[in-house]
């Protein structure tokens, strides 16, 4: 990896710390240069504009997701469980860590046109494999037929997880997973499905305090 890669990543680290516990991405590059001890000039070398900034944050966390993904494909060999698992962590992680929910700007085709062609391509291909993972995913599980499951699941996912954090849920609710995987597996069409239950999310929440 080279010199400018290690900085670019560094300076995406930073901007994530900063925006921890934000409601709004209202981190803008001039604000790093006291974040990361980096010049503006370095800065705004790496990120022509505020969009290229958005844009590499939404690269960096789903590619976060994607490797959990690729993680949790090895762990479950069952999809169902395999899915609920994926969603639930990545809501853990939101309200444990107090994370930025890059939902909330990203995806958006306003953003993405004004982002310079690299980082734009970039997060297109990461989006895109995750997407792929999800969707294989629930293939797996089995299609059903009447309503696009994906994009059931997507908008679902979306709104749960800015809905989560506005209302600062607590990361250690069993009974919040529980409701959160009913909602999945009642819209992907799988009511017959044997939940994890409570007890296994307060089981797999002590893990997690490992």
């Amino acid at each position: 990896m080279s010199s400018w890669e290690e900085r670019g990543n560094y300076l995406i680290e930073v901007s994530q710390r900063c925006l921890k516990g934000h409601k709004t991405f209202d981190l803008c590059r001039s604000h790093l240069v006291q974040a990361s001890q980096i010049s503006k000039g370095t800065i705004y070398n790496h990120f022509t504009s505020e969009a290229d900034l958005i844009v590499a944050v939404a690269s960096a966390d789903y590619r976060y997701w994607l490797i959990q993904a690729e993680q949790d494909t090895l762990q479950y060999s069952d999809p169902y469980l395999r899915f609920i698992f994926h969603h639930c962590q990545r809501l853990y992680r939101i309200l444990s860590e107090q994370s930025f929910v890059i939902a909330r700007v990203i995806p958006n085709e306003s953003i993405l046109i004004q982002a310079s062609d690299y980082y734009r391509e970039r997060f297109e291909q990461i989006i895109n494999e995750y997407q792929q993972w999800n969707q294989h995913t629930l293939a797996e599980i089995g299609v059903v037929a009447g309503f696009d499951r994906y994009e059931l699941l997507k908008d679902y996912l979306r709104g749960a997880l800015i809905n989560s954090d506005d209302a600062k849920k607590h990361p250690n609710d069993a009974e919040m997973y529980y409701q959160f995987s009913f909602a999945m597996t009642q819209l992907m069409g799988h009511s017959h499905k044997r939940m994890p239950t409570i007890k296994v999310f307060l089981q797999w929440l002590d893990d997690k305090a490992v």
